[in-house]
Parts: structure tokens; C-alpha cells; sequence
């Protein structure tokens, strides 16, 4: 057999074991996922707050799963918010925009990458609001900007303190400057919940960079994260590359980030529940005498969404 005859072999052999690999869907429906020592079972995961036992990794969760972490299964509802019309832009790359919504939509049983939800902590009612990273990356469009307006507007209707739970990559490029307008109407609106002295405490989750480390996530009264969080604006390799020089190993994760003073505590998703419930309760009783106009503020909300 000549070594031309040899080489088509194994070509085909190639070709099978690629057909045999598993797809992107199989191992999203698989039982088991990866660590840092290899295969691990999700529901052991999910029996530790989908927290590595071995090496304490915090894993990435939706919306449903932090919130029951966060209020206790059944313990809070979750608020519909506003949809705005997808894909104004009627935006076709690869595929059109409308048909990576349906997808984003099947995939997490979501809407809208955000979700709010209203429960009690502590036995303080509050607003929360979370980003699910699987819905395409947890980008933020209008549909996200309405959502996180519609949390803020709802916080400050019932005087409550909203905390909220970034991740993603930044603005959606999908929508464009619609997208990117988000940051200014969110940045809008978190101004009139401090402007109604009420508390809004930010807890960074794994990843949170771009459009939403430069706007409404680093905005909180008081920042928290989770253990080993990638906190950025642009990537690593794009600043080492502008400042010519060598940066550190841990550089933009939540504990470098505590060390320079952009984030307050570190704190593991078991806990937060308790963390959190005690800063309010600190908080609330500084401010006991607080007292709001709700009719002024909705007016100002209703001028973000008009403006946009």
C-alpha cells in the first residue's frame, strides 16, 4: 500500500470519530460537566449551589436557579416586563437576529436574557434582577434595558432596595446603537433609585464585562462578588497589548479587583442570602425616615423610555 492509499485511510478514520463526537446539544443535555478534575455530575453540582466541592469554583447558573438560591425555592415571583419589538434593525449575519432570539428563547425557557423577581430577605422585601449568560451571552439589548427599568421603576414604586446580579458580555451588536443606548438609560434610571435613597447593592457573578462593567454593574451602593469572577471592561489581552506591559496573573477577577478597591467584599453564593440580609438591614435602618413620591419618580422613568 502506497503512502497515498495510507493517507485516505486514515482521513477516513478521521471523518468517523468526528461523527461519533458529541454535539454542542448533547453535552448541554448530558448529566455531566467539567471541572478541575475532569467529569463531574451536574446534580452533585447543583446539591452544592453548583459550587465545585474540590476547588470551590462557582459555576454559572440562569436566573431561576439564583433566584431560588437567593429567596429559596418558591419563595418569590418572578415580575413580566416589558418586550419590545425584536430585531428593529432586521439584522442578517450568519443568521438572522430573529432566529438566534427563538433559539436564546428555547434554550433557557426565557424571554429576555433578565429577569426581575420581588421576595423578602431577612424579611425585607426586595427587587432583584439577574442576567442568564446562555441567553447570547448575556448581552444587553432593549429588551434587557426595558427589563432592568422596569425592576428599578417597581423598586422604587414599593420602597424597595434592588440588588441586582450582572453577567454578561456587553451591549448586543445585533441591535446596535439601540443596544448601546441601554447603558445610558439604565445609568438614568439607577440615578432616580439613589435619588429615592434606596439601597441598590450589585453582586458580580461570572463573567461581567463591556457595556455592563461601564454602566449600570458598577454603579452599587455597595459591590459584592462571587469567588473568582471575571470583572472587565475590555479583554486582558487587548489592554496588555496598549500598555506594552506584562499584567498580572489574577488581573481582572473579583479578588484583584478587591485588592484595588472597585469591589467591597467577596462573598460565597452560600452566604449571600445572609450577607446581603444583614447590609440591608444596616442600611434600611440609616435611612428609616425615607419617604417617596412615587407619582414624581414613575414620571421620570416614563421621560428615560420616552427619550429613547
Amino acid at each position: 500500500m502506497n503512502w497515498i492509499k495510507k493517507t485516505l485511510k486514515i482521513g477516513e478514520k478521521i471523518k468517523k470519530l468526528l461523527k461519533t463526537r458529541p454535539t454542542k446539544q448533547d453535552i448541554e443535555n448530558s448529566d455531566w460537566t467539567s471541572c478541575c478534575k475532569g467529569p463531574v455530575l451536574k446534580k452533585d453540582l447543583e446539591d452544592n449551589l453548583w459550587t465545585c466541592q474540590l476547588c470551590g469554583k462557582h459555576h454559572r447558573i440562569n436566573c431561576k436557579q439564583r433566584f431560588d438560591i437567593f429567596f429559596g425555592k418558591n419563595n418569590y415571583q418572578i415580575l413580566n416586563t416589558p418586550i419590545p419589538m425584536d430585531d428593529p434593525l432586521d439584522w442578517n449575519d450568519s443568521k438572522p437576529y430573529k432566529q438566534r432570539l427563538k433559539e436564546a428563547r428555547k434554550k433557557t425557557n426565557q424571554e429576555t436574557a433578565v429577569q426581575i423577581a420581588k421576595g423578602r430577605i431577612n424579611n425585607i422585601e426586595v427587587t432583584v434582577g439577574a442576567i442568564n449568560f446562555d441567553f447570547i451571552g448575556g448581552s444587553v439589548g432593549a429588551a434587557e434595558g426595558e427589563a432592568i427599568i422596569y425592576g428599578i421603576q417597581h423598586a422604587i414604586d414599593n420602597k424597595t432596595p434592588f440588588i441586582f446580579f450582572p453577567c454578561g458580555g456587553g451591549q448586543r451588536m445585533f441591535e446596535s446603537p439601540i443596544a448601546l443606548s441601554q447603558m445610558t438609560r439604565t445609568t438614568l434610571a439607577i440615578n432616580e433609585l439613589k435619588k429615592n435613597k434606596l439601597p441598590y447593592i450589585v453582586c458580580f457573578t461570572d463573567p461581567t464585562a463591556g457595556g455592563i462593567t461601564a454602566s449600570f454593574a458598577m454603579l452599587g451602593d455597595i459591590s459584592l462578588s462571587e469567588p473568582g469572577a471575571l470583572i472587565a471592561f475590555a479583554g486582558k489581552r487587548v489592554i496588555q497589548a496598549t500598555v506594552k506591559e506584562d499584567l498580572p496573573e489574577n488581573f481582572q477577577t473579583s479578588e484583584y479587583l478587591l485588592k484595588c478597591g472597585f469591589v467591597d467584599l467577596i462573598v460565597e453564593r452560600k452566604d449571600l442570602n445572609q450577607k446581603i440580609g444583614l447590609l440591608l438591614s444596616i442600611l434600611l435602618k440609616q435611612n428609616s425616615d425615607i419617604s417617596l413620591k412615587s407619582d414624581e419618580s414613575s414620571t421620570t422613568i416614563k421621560e428615560i423610555r420616552e427619550a429613547s
